[in-house]
């Protein structure tokens, strides 16, 4: 990621709290499907997470067998990764995933719950695509995990899109439909009465151009489903889990 991305959005504010916000991700019925398919496509082979982060997959899946690497722009979070059981066996480069090497012959590399959106132009991620194929063996796989854009679901003229409201949060996001820049803005209201913010920018990509930046990078799709149990992709799908294969 860009240097500027890892010390502004995720740094030790963000990685205090990032397991507590992100807890519900965090359930092992959504954490098992994921390592589940991972572990297949690495099959006995190593694996390389793009965007490591605390270590949400990397250290499931190690515990399934797989020999995990990871990439991650954040020192803060991987301290994180780093204080958990299992966290000091796995090798993780800081850097920005776009270009840092951590390697080469893996037998699979994983960039998923929307971490390419965190890329802020169209060059940085197809330099992520290439990366990722420079990595791999001949016959591995790289994965993807992004959400569909909702702008279908925007009135004409409407650029905002609220997709999380209680009592204490709100979040929603602001879409810039020229650059195809957007914004996921977070606030929460603290303990205290103090309302804290979490805004990340990034670039929304639509699956068609992912497989063209796969295309560049000397890959092809293999599988796109709309989710990690294998659901079908369809119109209606908001994120999708797309397989591209290095031949």
């Amino acid at each position: 990621m860009p240097e500027h991305y890892g010390a502004r959005f995720f740094g030790e504010r963000e990685a205090a709290v990032y397991d507590e916000q992100e807890a519900g991700m965090f359930d092992p019925d959504i954490v098992t499907p994921i390592v589940d398919m991972l572990a297949g496509l690495a099959g006995g082979g190593t694996a390389l997470e793009m965007g490591i982060g605390t270590g949400r997959i990397a250290l499931p899946l190690a515990a399934h067998g797989i020999r995990v690497h990871g990439i991650d722009a954040s020192a803060a979070m991987v301290s994180k990764l780093r204080a958990k059981p299992g966290g000091d066996d796995l090798d993780v480069v800081i850097g920005d995933f776009s270009k840092a090497r951590a390697g080469s012959e893996f037998a699979l590399v994983y960039l998923i719950f929307n971490t390419i959106w965190n890329l802020k132009t169209q060059d940085e991620q197809v330099a992520c695509f290439a990366n990722a194929a420079a990595h791999l063996a001949h016959g591995g796989h790289f994965v993807i995990e992004l959400f569909v854009p909702d702008l279908q679901r925007l009135p004409p003229g409407n650029d905002v899109f609220v997709y999380g409201v209680d009592a204490r949060t709100i979040s929603f996001d602001v879409y810039d439909v020229v650059t195809q820049g957007s914004t996921s803005n977070h606030f929460v209201v603290e303990d205290d009465g103090r309302v804290s913010t979490y805004p990340v920018e990034g670039r929304y990509v639509w699956p068609s151009e992912l497989d063209l930046m796969a295309r560049l990078a000397g890959m092809t799709l293999r599988d796109r489903w709309g989710g990690w149990q294998r659901e079908p992709f369809t119109k209606l799908s908001r994120s999708h889990v797309s397989v591209y294969a290095k031949p």
